[in-house]
């Protein structure tokens, strides 16, 4: 994917459905799930912000499901999605890229629980065959 890319951010979850999501050079951050006030400060939240940690908490809710599932221990397990806002000469394009770090499981487990929760997750079906998304273990 060639262009300019406006914005890259990584959020992350650890289980449940909370997500941080923060801009690459750190100028921007913000938390789903334990809004301030209960309130987003949408003067900073940009929607690749609220994406992108919609995404982690959702996907951290499917490990935790699909390990429940498996009789798999995920307990401690966290997972990171990047995300980039890329503007090239043919429009703007998202890219998506998820991983998962499982201390308790095997490789091979934690590849198997990672593919089955992309499968899961509604934010993963919701953007399939729209966005490029790449899975990672580790």
């Amino acid at each position: 994917m060639s262009g300019t890319v406006l914005f890259t951010g990584t959020a992350t979850a650890i289980g449940g459905r909370n997500g941080h999501s923060q801009t690459s050079d750190g100028s921007v951050s913000v938390d789903l799930g334990m809004p301030k006030n209960g309130v987003l400060d949408s003067g900073k939240t940009t929607p690749e912000h609220l994406f992108a940690t919609g995404y982690a908490a959702c996907f951290g809710s499917a490990v935790e499901a699909v390990g429940h599932q498996k009789k798999l221990d995920v307990t401690g397990a966290a997972v990171t999605v990047a995300v980039s806002l890329v503007k090239g000469d043919d429009g703007f394009s998202l890219a998506a890229k998820l991983s998962l770090k499982a201390p308790a499981l095997t490789p091979e487990q934690t590849q198997e629980v990672l593919e089955a929760a992309h499968q899961m997750c509604p934010y993963s079906k919701a953007t399939r065959n729209n966005i490029p998304v790449e899975l990672s273990v580790g």
